[in-house]
């Protein structure tokens, strides 16, 4: 059995395929989507020169699932994301997309937690397969999408004024859910 903590190694050949070290056999992207909903980290990367090719193949399974209709990411979404690689946003965005997914990650935690505490609203009939289905939404929304999820380090005061507005929004949510 591997570690959990241990990124599972894919290496791509020159052909293009993927290879998995761990169980010594060829896998899809699809494959590897699957991996990383189970909450393994995976490393891609290139036999022959080494390189990392971890980001672009996480990339083209996000535009994939994209392109079949699975749209978690709304055009004005990306359209800004296109817009921050040609602005002084740039250097803001990735810690402010961490910081947004950690908070939704926390507060699907609370959420899950509350509708199982002393939740009049357990005794109704199909409860239990609401709570699944949300479960199974927030799971799919925070499923490792973003690699090496963590606390980001403090970097400036743009990135402490975001991380403190995100406080303040949690902060109204839960009194929202109370």
């Amino acid at each position: 059995m591997a570690e959990a903590n241990k990124p599972l190694l894919i290496k791509r050949y020159a052909s293009r395929r993927l290879y998995n070290t761990e169980t010594s056999d060829y896998v899809t992207l699809e494959d590897i989507a699957a991996f990383i909903r189970e909450g393994r980290e995976v490393q891609i990367v290139d036999l022959k020169s080494g390189d990392d090719l971890t980001r672009q193949y996480l990339l083209q399974i996000i535009a994939e699932h994209e392109s079949r209709g699975e749209n978690v990411l709304p055009v004005d979404v990306l359209t800004d994301l296109v817009r921050s690689y040609t602005s002084q946003a740039a250097s803001v965005v990735p810690q402010f997309l961490q910081a947004s997914f950690e908070m939704l990650r926390d507060g699907q935690s609370k959420a899950m937690e509350n509708m199982t505490k002393a939740n009049p609203m357990a005794t109704m009939p199909g409860f239990e397969a609401m709570r699944a289905q949300q479960e199974a939404f927030f799971k799919a929304m925070t499923g490792g999408i973003i690699p090496g999820a963590g606390s980001p380090e403090k970097q400036g005061d743009d990135l402490n004024e975001i991380k403190d507005q995100l406080a303040a929004l949690q902060e109204k949510l839960s009194k929202m859910g109370k």
